[in-house]
């Protein structure tokens, strides 16, 4: 592009920005672009509605496990959150409500997910799965990490004669009432289905291969009265949101980075909780995780124990020998039978903007440059592919943390680079390979110390070849080094 074509779309509302992705960063994205005068903006979204992962899981007892009023845009604030922990509808209908305030869906493009995105020197050029193309200036991946389902590969799951999906693919048509229930699965997703599903259902089987740690807080409605103020008194819900963040950062937030005061505090929480609120000695002995708390992400439950102590309600940890037509064979020779059979598996982390392909100029793919490993120079930028960045990449804080707090910082970031396409200051970013390394370099030598290296366990914050890919210090030095663009950190041209 030439900078005479740089003029003549600042003229115009440019630089031309795709967006890939209409969940909560991808919205964010497209109202930052909006709010900078920026109006040559498609957003580019593989579903039929935006939602990213609210719009995907719809399962019994979804809910966000980071209290609502801080589980919003800090420029968008919702009084009408209904608990503490909001579920799941409402989260979703806030991002639509959001969306639609700021004009967002005329810019969606629905149905459309990309294939492929090829920079051609000047451009990128992408090619989507219904055949349509579109080009852009700036290519922005705000793919997110929670939606690409993992199903485990198990002997006979095929012979299966009831239902059987994905939590994030639930299938709503599927009778429940008086029904067996098996879960495999013991993360978040699970412990709030077994939760909500044990007081309903007539057998409800928990599949567990690896306990996990449950943090007892209490999921209080809001009263018509604290409503009413957050409505009336918008400094009482600006109040609340800095009070909730301050107590995430100095607790939860911390509590990752190693042996300190709040990873104890909170760690004994943990276990004194299950210790009081399991009563049989061998099913606590079975729940009891064999890790550090916070090692994986710590799972918020006011009523997890309780429900898997019904009578209805069985744990099961022999591990899973294959699927029969009737339900589940465990290693220890039993059959659970069962009529529905939910796959609370997770979902592959490390993917973000992958399956669809990037290819540079010089022809090397995205695929080539993440061979061993997704990196990405301040979890925005990936050298050798200039004009594109990440919001959510490698190296994103989000270890029991609010995503759509880092993503606003991240936004903001990406900004600094658009603003400048804006004024026709430059024609191409790219980040620099050696501070790639040199960023890479320090956040191993930070994740030395932090629980996910220390605690003893596997979770989706290590990669295939055991890294972490998670930021390793406080959230307060993320929110200094992501205030400006480290210039010398980038090809500018």
């Amino acid at each position: 592009m030439t900078q005479a074509a740089v003029a003549q779309d600042t003229a115009t509302g440019g630089p031309r920005v795709i967006i890939i992705g209409a969940g909560m960063s991808g919205l964010l994205m497209g109202i930052r672009l909006q709010q900078a005068g920026i109006t040559d903006v498609e957003i580019l979204e593989k579903s039929h509605k935006l939602g990213g992962t609210w719009r995907e899981n719809t399962y019994p007892g979804i809910a966000c496990d980071i209290p609502s009023h801080f589980y919003s845009y800090s420029f968008a604030p919702n009084p009408g959150w209904s608990h503490w922990f909001a579920p799941g509808e409402e989260i979703q209908a806030y991002f639509e409500r959001v969306a639609a305030d700021y004009g967002l869906p005329e810019r969606i493009r629905y149905n459309t997910e990309g294939a492929e995105a090829r920079h051609d020197g000047k451009q990128w050029h992408i090619r989507c799965k219904d055949g349509s193309t579109y080009s852009a200036d700036i290519l922005v991946a705000a793919t997110g990490v929670l939606h690409h389902p993992h199903s485990p590969e198990i002997p006979g799951l095929e012979d299966f004669e009831g239902a059987c999906f994905h939590s994030a693919q639930w299938d709503h048509s599927v009778p429940l009432e008086g029904r067996r229930v098996g879960v495999v699965g013991t993360g978040s997703t699970a412990a709030q289905i077994t939760s909500a599903l044990t007081p309903k259902v007539a057998r409800f089987s928990l599949f567990q291969r690896t306990a996990q740690w449950i943090f007892p807080l209490p999921n209080p409605e809001h009263s018509g009265f604290a409503k009413w103020c957050f409505r009336h008194l918008p400094g009482i819900g600006k109040l609340w949101y800095h009070l909730t963040r301050l107590s995430f950062q100095w607790s939860f937030s911390r509590a990752v980075l190693g042996h300190n005061l709040p990873h104890r505090i909170l760690s004994a929480i943990a276990r004194r909780n299950l210790e009081k609120s399991v009563r049989d000695p061998d099913l606590r002995e079975r729940l009891q995780p064999d890790y550090e708390p916070f090692c994986k992400r710590l799972i918020i439950s006011p009523d997890f124990y309780d429900k898997i102590q019904r009578d209805n309600a069985e744990l099961v940890t022999s591990p899973i020998e294959r699927v029969e037509a009737g339900g589940i064979r465990t290693a220890d020779g039993a059959l659970h039978q069962l009529d529905v059979l939910v796959m609370a598996t997770g979902f592959h982390a490390q993917r973000y903007v992958r399956p669809m392909q990037l290819i540079n100029a010089q022809g090397r793919t995205l695929d080539d440059a993440w061979a061993d490993g997704a990196k990405a120079l301040r979890s925005v930028a990936v050298p050798g592919f200039p004009n594109y960045f990440m919001v959510a990449g490698p190296y994103t804080p989000v270890g029991n943390y609010p995503l759509i707090s880092t993503s606003e910082i991240q936004v903001d970031y990406i900004m600094a680079f658009i603003e400048r396409f804006k004024r026709g200051e430059l024609q191409q970013v790219e980040a620099k390979e050696d501070a790639l390394q040199s960023f890479v370099r320090d956040m191993d030598e930070g994740a030395a110390g932090t629980i996910w290296r220390t605690g003893g366990c596997n979770s989706w914050y290590l990669d295939a070849n055991g890294n972490v890919t998670m930021w390793p210090w406080s959230f307060e030095r993320f929110q200094r080094e992501m205030q400006r663009p480290q210039w010398e950190e980038f090809n500018v041209s």
